[in-house]
């Protein structure tokens, strides 16, 4: 495993595509609505990507076919990886949507989970709880720690609420690649794993489910969705270990 420490010029780049990933979900904020499709969603946050001199980090991601598009945008039973296209958001609908960004060979990567006008109050415990586990992992992302106090921290925050945690789908590295070592698992015990160190850069993505963490991808080869068709959400931010204190939350959306 081969796990790269960031420098202060690593990092300044990656807090630039950062910030383009964040205010792209600001942007979301206000665009997400009853009514739009997922591809006029795409569409908008590709052109401010591309306004803003950044490159999306997943258009063209290998896999059996090219991912299509500059954001993968996922809806009420799907977990993660859904294309966008002509489907049209309707009221009460969650849509969790997935950004990256490449700011000179750096990446910045951010999920967030929106409810379309007005949701049933189970699904929107769904959005706060997931929310509130990336929230909590976080507090365990800090040096002289272990990696898998992030995952168990995911994994206990959640399941103590009465969610599922997905297992084939992990928080991860990031930096020079979308995808870098380490892979951390969003479930499993503490105390175990690398020590973290300051220049460390992960991208925490706890993927919660309604019902049971199992998962299928469907016929397109890049969807995946819950088997049991329970709702799911899926928050995610990229940070950087700090010498001291929290880690540096490096997509915020202010």
């Amino acid at each position: 495993m081969a796990v790269t420490l960031k420098n202060k010029v690593e990092l300044d780049l990656m807090r630039r595509a950062g910030r383009i990933v964040g205010e792209c979900h600001l942007l979301l904020r206000e665009a997400v609505r009853p009514g739009v499709t997922t591809a006029q969603l795409n569409r908008l946050v590709h052109e401010y990507i591309v306004k803003q001199g950044g490159v999306p980090s997943f258009l063209g991601y290998p896999g059996p076919t090219p991912y299509p598009a500059a954001t993968c945008i996922s809806v009420n039973d799907e977990i993660v990886h859904g294309i966008p296209g002509p489907r049209i958001l309707h009221e009460g609908d969650i849509v969790s949507i997935d950004i990256g960004v490449i700011w000179q060979g750096y990446h910045g990567d951010s999920a967030w989970s929106y409810p379309v006008g007005r949701v049933k109050p189970a699904a929107q415990a769904l959005l706060d709880v997931t929310e509130q586990t990336l929230y909590h992992a976080l507090e365990f992302a800090r040096a002289g720690g272990r990696l898998s106090d992030i995952s168990h921290a995911i994994q206990s925050y959640a399941e103590a609420r009465g969610y599922g945690v997905v297992r084939k789908y992990i928080s991860h590295g990031v930096g020079r690649s979308l995808h870098e070592d380490p892979q951390i698992r969003n479930y499993g015990e503490p105390g175990k794993g690398l020590r973290l160190q300051p220049g460390m850069t992960f991208a925490i993505e706890p993927m919660i489910t309604q019902g049971h963490y199992e998962s299928r991808e469907l016929a397109d080869n890049w969807t995946v969705v819950t088997l049991d068709g329970s709702l799911a959400a899926h928050f995610e931010h990229t940070i950087a270990i700090t010498e001291s204190g929290g880690p540096e939350i490096l997509t915020r959306q202010d």
